[in-house]
């Protein structure tokens, strides 16, 4: 497991649509050792904080091996590292392996996996295509994000190794699968109340899924009910 390409980017100015959009989404491949802190690598900001950036999203990192997945779909486009956002593009960490809380050391640094990335309407401005936030999620092919446990220094190159793992943890690949499902089976809301005592995840997630879950039992409760008159 290593970091293939290091990417950076500062927040631009880009007409979409008849609007002027900030966007951070454009990275650029650095070389030379860069300095990881809580909320970001030097040299890359987010232009959206509330939904962007932040201690659980300090790092956002994407599968190399999703690449040529990606130059299959979009055949006329040039699709160097770093064009789907991501400050790590990575090689040996997919989203059926990687589990929520994983903890890894990179270079000087140790970051903790937190959530799988869900697209926003900047993925299709970066690709100038309104349904590329769609063929993403459908994709599953989304990356995962990561917060830093410690600062340090890191660089293209260099090996990523697992520290630690939670036993109770749950592959990116399952977490998005319990996110786009429209009806949960017994063994997903397992996961769910699994998903509840992980403290990496952000609370936001946790509110989240709270939330499905009460209107889940609800139309429970009211289909009992109605089928009760009847």
């Amino acid at each position: 497991m290593k970091i293939v390409s290091l990417n950076v980017g500062c927040p631009r100015q880009v007409i979409w649509r008849g609007h002027t959009i900030s966007t951070g989404i454009f990275k650029q491949s650095v070389e030379g050792p860069v300095a990881l802190r809580k909320l970001n690598l030097d040299g890359d900001r987010q232009a959206d904080l509330t939904v962007h950036g932040g201690e659980h999203k300090a790092v956002y990192c994407y599968p190399m091996e999703h690449y040529a997945y990606w130059k299959g779909k979009l055949a006329d486009r040039d699709l160097p590292p770093g064009s789907f956002g991501e400050n790590f593009t990575t090689e040996g960490l997919l989203e059926n392996e990687v589990r929520i809380g994983d903890q890894f050391a990179v270079g000087t640094a140790e970051v903790l996996v937190t959530q799988p990335r869900l697209p926003c309407y900047k993925l299709g401005l970066r690709f100038e295509s309104d349904d590329m936030v769609r063929k993403f999620l459908v994709s599953r092919r989304v990356g995962f994000y990561l917060a830093v446990t410690q600062e340090g220094q890191v660089q293209a190159g260099e090996e990523i190794k697992l520290l630690s793992r939670d036993p109770e943890g749950i592959s990116i690949a399952a977490f998005l699968g319990l996110y786009v499902a429209k009806n949960w089976t017994a063994a997903d809301i397992t996961k769910i109340h699994r998903l509840f005592e992980l403290p990496s995840l952000p609370n936001d997630w946790k509110s989240y899924f709270d939330h499905r879950l009460q209107d889940t039992h609800r139309a429970a409760s009211g289909s009992r009910g109605l089928n009760g008159v009847s």
